[in-house]
């Protein structure tokens, strides 16, 4: 009994203190997410025929945004129902929390970030122009993420799944925000590399924290009476 309790104490112990920790922790992960993009996208731009990059570069951007998408729902859900049981409200902001924050890591601020740096960009939201691709990904993410959050609860190994989540989930933001950029205006990136790798550490890990880690606690917690 006592085991339990000290189990549980610790654990709400950890998730008291984890708001302020999980910005640390995503910070390196959005460090080595963004140079893995940026050396990606270098092989990328050497290897993709001049008389098709824009579609390429599009249809590169559309799929990293998707996936984006299924793990941002994914891992909404999962920090959710560490801290409630209620299924309705966990599916409404399964839904509401990564549609926003994918837009706003994806697209706005890249978008935001090209104009800053002089570059003229294009606004291309894909909840408006994609929306049966978008609803797909959406159901498949917060599906996936029920699953895994019921098989949490019987495996000692969710820690462990959480950082790889984590990692993945940035990795494809970051991905999905780089072929933004260069899909829609920002084609002559590399004289701009660094302010490009800058742009992207706001665009990534700001939102994927608040989508992972702060908004689904807070709204799982906000019913809960101590």
């Amino acid at each position: 009994m006592s085991t339990v309790s000290k189990s549980h104490n610790e654990h709400n112990h950890d998730h008291e203190h984890g708001l302020y920790e999980e910005f640390i922790c995503h910070f390196p992960y959005g460090v080595f997410s963004i140079a893995l993009g940026i050396i990606l996208l270098t092989f990328t731009s050497m290897l993709i025929d001049e008389t098709v990059v824009d579609f390429a570069y599009q249809n590169l951007f559309h799929m990293f945004h998707y996936l984006h998408i299924v793990f941002a729902a994914a891992g909404t859900l999962l920090t959710f129902f560490k801290f409630s049981k209620n299924i309705v409200k966990g599916l409404i902001i399964g839904i509401i929390s990564p549609t926003i924050f994918c837009i706003l890591s994806d697209i706005i601020v890249p978008y935001l970030g090209g104009w800053v740096v002089g570059v003229p960009m294009q606004l291309h939201i894909c909840f408006y122009h994609e929306l049966a691709n978008i609803g797909t990904f959406l159901g498949i993410g917060l599906a996936t993420g029920l699953v895994l959050s019921l098989h949490q609860r019987h495996t000692d190994s969710s820690a462990s799944f959480a950082r790889w989540s984590h990692f993945l989930h940035i990795l494809l933001s970051s991905l999905a925000s780089m072929f933004y950029m260069v899909a829609n205006g920002f084609v002559d990136w590399m004289p701009q590399v660094g302010l490009v790798f800058v742009i992207l550490m706001v665009a990534v890990v700001l939102p994927c924290t608040f989508s992972d880690v702060v908004v689904p606690i807070l709204f799982a917690r906000s019913g809960n009476k101590k």
